[in-house]
């Protein structure tokens, strides 16, 4: 949609480190130079401060590069805006709907065949059964997985066949917001040219794109603006 955007106000994610409590581990976060800022909450539980008050808006047209190094923060904030992770503090606002090309296996059950887990995986993203059902023969055709593997379940399948799997069902719906870490590569050299071409089409066709990664030239081509997180902050913008 083209009123689609995202709005984030003083953003905090936090995660406990349990067991902490040994002085020799604490010592041993507090001095970490990366990744996010290593605290304590009113509990006096040893925390890791993933995200510390992130603010951005991103409108229709916004192509965004995440950059920074490991631990950054980069991934972490694609886990925010595609629901994995909620915000301890500030505001999240989305509008529009999301497809989220990172962990593609995730929602998959291994013990459910293959059709199956194109529903859960379906399901997980948002998208209604009934979508799913008229979708099915397109995305079991996209995944070149075959009848006979499709009514397996999932544990037979190689990793290459799962991910195949993933993509066919993620990539098979208009997507208004698409979070990626870094750019895909799906399968042999056959398969990875046709998932290609569906990508490049996913992503022309969104409003929003949010793209983490390592490469600048990846981020120049793809993106017209760029945050870069440190510690879990933006430092430029």
């Amino acid at each position: 949609m083209s009123d689609s955007y995202i709005r984030a106000q003083n953003v905090v994610v936090e995660f406990p480190i349990y067991n902490a409590s040994h002085r020799s581990l604490r010592k041993s976060l507090m001095r970490a130079t990366t990744g996010g800022r290593v605290a304590a909450d009113a509990a006096k539980r040893v925390t890791v401060r993933a995200l510390d008050d992130v603010s951005f808006e991103f409108k229709a047209g916004d192509r965004i590069g995440l950059v920074g190094h490991n631990g950054a923060g980069k991934t972490t904030m694609l886990r925010v805006l595609a629901g994995v992770y909620p915000p301890v503090g500030g505001s999240l606002e989305v509008r529009g709907r999301i497809v989220s090309l990172i962990d593609l296996s995730l929602g998959m059950d291994h013990e459910a065949t293959g059709y199956e887990n194109i529903f859960l995986r379906g399901i997980m993203m948002g998208i209604k059964p009934s979508e799913i059902e008229r979708k099915l023969d397109e995305i079991a055709e996209f995944s070149e997985l075959g009848e006979d593997f499709l009514n397996m379940p999932v544990r037979t399948y190689s990793s290459g066949m799962l991910l195949r799997l993933a993509f066919a069902v993620s990539t098979s719906i208009h997507a208004d917001i698409v979070l990626m870490d870094e750019w895909l590569s799906v399968g042999d050299a056959a398969f990875n040219e046709k998932a290609a071409e569906r990508l490049d089409k996913v992503v022309e066709n969104s409003s929003i794109l949010v793209l983490a990664s390592h490469s600048p030239s990846l981020v120049e081509k793809m993106c017209n603006r760029v945050l870069t997180f440190q510690h879990g902050r933006i430092e430029e913008r």
